[in-house]
Parts: C-alpha cells; sequence; structure tokens
C-alpha cells in the first residue's frame, strides 16, 4: 500500500525540465547625439557645413542659444527661414562682387609682390624685404580635404626654408562640434622667423588711413577663426606661430591702390574659442529640448514657429547683418515688446527693465521704485520735460 493519503497525489521524484525563460522586451536604446543632431535637421537632410562667416556671427552674438544649437545641428538657416516666412536676403550685390575680385587680383599681382611688401612694411619686424624669389606654392588638391592637407604640407616646407611664402587661398580645418569646418581665408603670408600671418582682403575703402569702424569688427571676426585654425596647424610644428595680429588691406581713399592696417583679434579670438567650446556641449542644448522637436523645412509654419520659440534667442539689431532667422525674431521681439529690439546697448543701459512698457512706465514714476535704473530713467525723463517747458 502506498504511505499517502488517498487526498493527496504522489509527488513524482524526476526532476522537472526548466521552464523557458519569457524574454523581455528590449528597451529602447537612447538616441545618439549624431542622431538626435540628425533629428533636428529632418529626415535625409544633411548637414549645413560651418564656414568662417557663420563662426564668426556667433562671436557678435554669443548669448544667443538659438543660434548656436542651429549651427552646431548643422541646420540650414536659409531654408528654415523662407519657410517661417521670414526670409533674409544676404550677400554682396554683383558689382561688389565683380570690384572686390578685381581688387583682390590686383593686391596678389606679380607674384603677390605688393601685398608681401605690406606684410613687411606693417608687420615685419625687422626682417629683410621679401625679394622676387618670394615663395608661392600651388595648394592645388581634390576635394577640401586634399587641399587642407596640401596646405599643411606647404606651411611646414615654408616654416623649414625660412623664406617669405605666400599662400593664396589656402584652406584650413577646425573642428567645430565633433566635425571639421574648412576654412578658405583670402591668403596666409609665412614670415622668415616662422610667423603666420592671416590676410584678409576687403573692398571697402580705408580713408586717410581708417575704414569703417563696424566693417573692421566683422573683418576681426572672420579673421579670428582663421586664427584658430592656425594655431591647431601650428601645434604640430615647430618653430611655426601663428600671428594674433592680422592684415587687412583695402582700396585706399577711393583709388584702386592697396593700403593696410594691422588689426589685433586677441579679444574676437577668445571669444571664438568660447563660443566653439559652447558648440562642443551642443548635446546640452539639444537634450533640454522636447523629444521629437525639429526644425525640418518640410514641416508647416506653425510647427517651425513652436520649434523655433523652444529655444531661447537674444535678438538684436545687429544680427540683421549676420544671421539669416534674424528677421523672424526681430518680429517676435517686437511683439513681445522686448527692449533687446532696440539695441544691446539700451538694453544693457536699462538693467532690470526687459520690456518697453516696463521702461514707459518707469519713465513716469510707476514701478520699480527700488531699481537704480529705473530711478535714472525717471529722472532723466523729468528733466527732459522740464527742458521742453523751459523752451516754450
Amino acid at each position: 500500500m502506498s504511505s499517502y493519503p488517498p487526498s493527496v497525489p504522489p509527488q513524482s521524484s524526476a526532476r522537472q525540465p526548466p521552464q523557458p525563460a519569457v524574454p523581455r522586451p528590449a528597451a529602447p536604446r537612447p538616441a545618439t547625439l549624431r542622431q538626435r543632431l540628425a533629428g533636428l535637421r529632418g529626415p535625409a537632410v544633411p548637414p549645413r557645413p560651418l564656414d568662417a562667416r557663420a563662426l564668426a556671427a556667433l562671436a557678435a552674438n554669443p548669448g544667443c542659444g538659438r543660434r548656436a544649437l542651429l549651427d552646431g545641428a548643422g541646420v540650414d538657416k536659409t531654408a528654415l527661414a523662407s519657410a517661417l516666412g521670414s526670409p533674409a536676403a544676404f550677400g554682396q550685390s554683383q558689382f561688389a562682387i565683380v570690384r572686390g575680385n578685381s581688387f583682390e587680383a590686383k593686391v596678389k599681382g606679380d607674384g603677390g609682390a605688393a601685398l608681401l611688401r605690406l606684410v613687411h612694411e606693417h608687420l615685419g619686424a625687422g626682417a629683410e624685404p621679401p625679394g622676387p624669389d618670394a615663395r608661392v606654392p600651388d595648394l592645388t588638391a581634390a576635394g577640401p580635404e586634399g587641399r587642407a592637407a596640401r596646405t599643411a604640407l606647404a606651411l611646414r616646407e615654408a616654416t623649414a626654408a625660412a623664406a617669405w611664402t605666400l599662400l593664396d587661398h589656402p584652406m584650413l580645418a577646425l573642428e567645430v562640434a565633433g566635425t571639421p569646418a574648412y576654412l578658405e581665408p583670402d591668403a596666409v603670408v609665412v614670415h622668415p622667423d616662422g610667423r603666420w600671418t592671416v590676410v584678409e582682403i576687403k573692398s571697402f575703402p580705408m580713408i586717410d588711413g581708417a575704414a569703417d569702424a563696424a566693417k573692421v569688427g566683422a573683418a576681426a571676426r572672420q579673421s579670428a577663426v582663421y586664427v584658430l585654425a592656425l594655431e591647431k596647424t601650428a601645434e604640430k610644428l615647430p618653430g611655426a606661430e601663428a600671428g594674433h595680429t592680422v592684415l587687412l588691406v583695402c582700396p585706399k581713399d577711393f583709388s584702386n591702390l592697396p593700403a593696410a592696417a594691422p588689426v589685433d583679434v586677441r579679444r574676437e579670438r577668445a571669444v571664438t574659442r568660447r563660443q566653439l567650446d559652447r558648440l562642443t556641449r551642443v548635446e546640452e542644448l539639444a537634450g533640454a529640448l522636447p523629444e521629437g522637436l525639429t526644425f525640418d523645412p518640410a514641416r508647416t509654419a506653425e510647427e517651425l514657429a513652436e520649434a523655433v520659440a523652444a529655444v531661447d534667442a537674444s535678438y538684436a539689431p545687429e544680427c540683421l547683418a549676420a544671421c539669416e532667422l534674424a528677421f523672424h525674431c526681430r518680429e517676435k521681439a517686437r511683439g513681445a515688446d522686448e527692449l533687446t529690439a532696440l539695441g544691446r546697448s539700451v538694453r544693457g543701459e536699462l538693467g532690470a527693465l526687459t520690456t518697453v512698457e516696463e521702461a514707459l512706465a518707469a519713465a513716469v514714476g510707476r514701478g520699480c521704485p527700488d531699481d537704480p535704473a529705473a530711478t535714472a530713467l525717471h529722472r532723466a525723463a523729468r528733466l527732459r520735460a522740464e527742458a521742453l517747458e523751459s523752451t516754450g
């Protein structure tokens, strides 16, 4: 007889087979930075490469997170502005382009004799003047990568030769947000002592030895980008030094004769370097955006306006000459009654006041009684009223 009770079935002593494990759904992989930036641009939209003008514009408005993110992601801001209904026309007139090309050809003619003479005159530092045997190497190569490699080789050879050398339209590489940006200055001159000088040739005139300050500032910011790229190359060559003073060459007075002036770009170089460091952290800027947000120009204007509004901007009237989204940002700044629409200087003078309505209220003595800017504005308005009364 069995020793088990009738109500309890006997247990088998055989080993039970293991039960198959139920597969768990795989956790979604977090998107890589490359995938995230591609999503911001839109499907099948290639990244727009950065050039010196774009990098210089970043230095002109370092507080604009919107531009930093869009440039870091490679978004085509021209197409984005058109899709938003606020296209911005950029570029020189055909006449200005022809005149600029003609002047540059004149400056670089005869083996760059006039250009080398100007460099020696302003930045020669006691070196022997360049002779007719100055070197002008051929920088022809296939593609931007090949031209950049050929330029690096020419810089190495010129530094080792310790002779005056003119590099006409060299190609420089600078890493921006993890990808190389290829930059093409007008010229780079190698001194016998191993110094490298960036030469920027512009078609605006230099009258009585001085040029328009705004145009000189824009040229300095653009040249600072070239200096940064040259510094990266110079780090690999012993005895080479990228000079922080560039030579600006412009037409003299109202003629077609070249005149030059040295421009120290250390401040612009430092600002540009900080902006490039900020672009390397573009992942943080992208991570703060809602999931699925995109700047694909194929989206509707309403969807794009919401996407652009999700990124903080710092508009100023100077943006109209440097950014493709400037007209859109200006419209939004005016609609929000922001003081930035009146200029950075006005915004900086008014401290905690951020809107035109707040400034007008402060002028008549309402609101912000403890704010020094509001107090000064109220006093200025009172003095103005008294002056107007005294004049009848």
